[in-house]
């Protein structure tokens, strides 16, 4: 069984050279953690890079099958590291065990998928426009396209998800198969687990013959080791998922460069909720006891967590808020990741419950330990939130504001009036949905995923889901950061020009060996 022992992972070697130590925490203790972990140098960092771009030209020539098999492998060790990386989990970020086997299998299973993409082969979307010698009055000539993996790229581990948005998440899975080589920062919050997960990928990567490099893990607690990364020129990409103030710095770090590449950041949102006049009369429990389950699931540290809701100011939005305020003030929200994160929740909170206009009605219980925090909501009205911009920034944890409106036209307005969001849900009966229609049509605009009758909290992995949106939800609004068409952030379309048959990718020859759909003179055909 892989033991922690602190170093990076470059490669097959374990290094690290610097005297800049930190430890793990134990959220819900407060004590440090067993293990020391090492600050990765601009040299270390160096080396993984370098090492990933030797590695590269291997890897992206690898078969479909290869890189599927490898990726399929990955998820088997995760599995083999059983115990052990599920109570490490759970001791750095007091997770339940439950929360953590989770998603392990969610992990396991975004990787078998893209391994399914990989191996099925039509996402490359090659077109081919055959020669046209005898057309007048210009020849036309054998023009084909196909996607092409970038090159090495760098991924930052996620805080809330140790597992599914970290060293092994869907950021190094997209990565891995599109034929990249990744680089991993793993996050300061749980460094013992992203080290068991960095060595079942190397130990994958040998058991598949894949190259020395094709992953590396390095760590640090400071922004130091990140900007070795971003700033490295041989990295081309870099996925992201965390804070607004972080991601938006990496974005800034990139476009920097004397060759800026592409940072597909995912910060998160307030993911707004909208509850139609029908739906509220009808289900007002049922919509209450809902979003107090979703508000607090996880502690509140999704970045899907629903954090403002616009009701209709009716006799039965009373009814709701009483509900909802019974039920967050019987529910022991629990201990946040990090002491930072408790921290900077505790701010927002305070910030909304000082302020002038806004209400709290209903707080929920403590846990009696150093990183604990109590669920909290409050209320205000469309006239005062519609002044007051901060009001309607992210509290990252369990907490949401409830905005009163007085009419269609006031809901309507605070639609329009939205930043970028992941993800907008609306809870309307048959006939609400028939008179808000113009609803839908403003929050295609404003956000990557709507739901109806349902809560943003829970992001399916599939072929269709969309975990993105405009800015600042995320920097890339055109993206996905889960799902199968995440593969694309991390390819890029090549066009061939009377390429001989010999010289020709496999996906694009005549005989279409790999049997992919493909679009052949304005037709998707086998």
């Amino acid at each position: 069984m892989p033991a922690i022992t602190g170093n990076h992972l470059i490669g097959n070697q374990k290094l690290a050279t610097s005297t800049a130590t930190f430890t793990a925490i134990n959220p819900k203790t407060g004590t440090p953690l067993p293990a020391m972990f090492y600050e990765a140098t601009e040299k270390e960092v160096d080396q993984a890079v370098q090492l990933a771009e030797k590695a590269f030209p291997i890897y992206s020539q690898k078969s479909p099958d290869e890189i599927a098999t490898f990726l399929e492998q990955i998820a088997e060790e995760i599995l083999n590291l059983g115990d052990t990386l599920v109570e490490r989990a759970m001791a750095e970020t007091a997770l339940p065990q439950g929360r953590i086997q989770g998603e392990r299998g969610r992990t396991m299973n975004q990787l078998k998928l893209f391994a399914s993409v990989v191996r099925e082969g039509s996402w490359v979307d090659a077109r081919i426009d055959n020669a046209e010698p005898d057309r007048q009055p210009f020849p036309k000539a054998d023009i084909r396209q196909m996607q092409r993996p970038l090159g090495p790229v760098g991924v930052f581990g996620a805080s809330n998800f140790p597992l599914a948005f970290s060293v092994a998440g869907g950021d190094t899975a997209s990565a891995l198969a599109a034929g990249c080589t990744v680089v991993i920062k793993g996050h300061p919050a749980h460094p013992g687990t992203s080290e068991l997960v960095g060595q079942a990928i190397i130990q994958a990567a040998n058991k598949t013959g894949m190259p020395e490099g094709v992953c590396s893990l390095v760590q640090g607690r400071t922004n130091d080791v990140g900007e070795y990364l971003v700033k490295h020129p041989l990295i081309h990409a870099i996925g992201f998922t965390g804070s607004y103030r972080g991601g938006k710095a990496l974005f800034d770090l990139a476009n920097q460069r004397p060759n800026p590449i592409p940072v597909y950041a995912e910060m998160g949102s307030t993911n707004p909720v909208f509850i139609l006049p029908n739906a509220m009369k009808e289900r007002s429990e049922e919509i209450a006891n809902g979003l107090a389950g979703s508000v607090t699931l996880g502690v509140g540290q999704f970045c899907t967590n629903p954090g403002i809701v616009f009701l209709p100011k009716i006799p039965q939005s009373d009814n709701f808020q009483q509900v909802l305020a019974d039920n967050i003030k019987t529910i022991t929200a629990g201990t946040m990741l990090t002491a930072g994160i408790k921290n900077a929740f505790n701010q927002g909170a305070a910030n909304l419950k000082n302020s002038a206009g806004i209400q709290t009605i209903a707080a929920g219980k403590m846990e009696a330990t150093p990183n604990a925090v109590a669920a909290t909501i409050f209320t205000t009205n469309f006239e005062a939130f519609s002044k007051e911009a901060d009001w309607a920034e992210e509290v990252f944890g369990p907490s949401s504001l409830l905005i009163n409106t007085s009419n269609k036209a006031q809901l309507l307005q605070a639609a329009k009036d939205l930043a970028g969001h992941l993800t907008a849900t609306i809870h309307g009966t048959e006939e609400d949905l028939a008179n808000y229609q113009d609803l839908f049509a403003i929050l295609e605009r404003k956000v990557g995923r709507i739901l109806i009758n349902g809560f943003p909290t829970g992001v399916e992995v599939c072929h269709s889901m969309v975990h993105g949106g405009p800015f600042p939800a995320t920097t890339a609004p055109q993206t996905t950061s889960v799902g199968t068409n995440a593969i694309k952030r991390f390819a890029r379309p090549v066009c061939y020009q009377n390429f001989p048959a010999s010289l020709l990718p496999i996906a694009l020859q005549d005989e279409n060996p790999l049997n992919i759909w493909r679009l052949v003179d304005g037709e998707i055909k086998k």
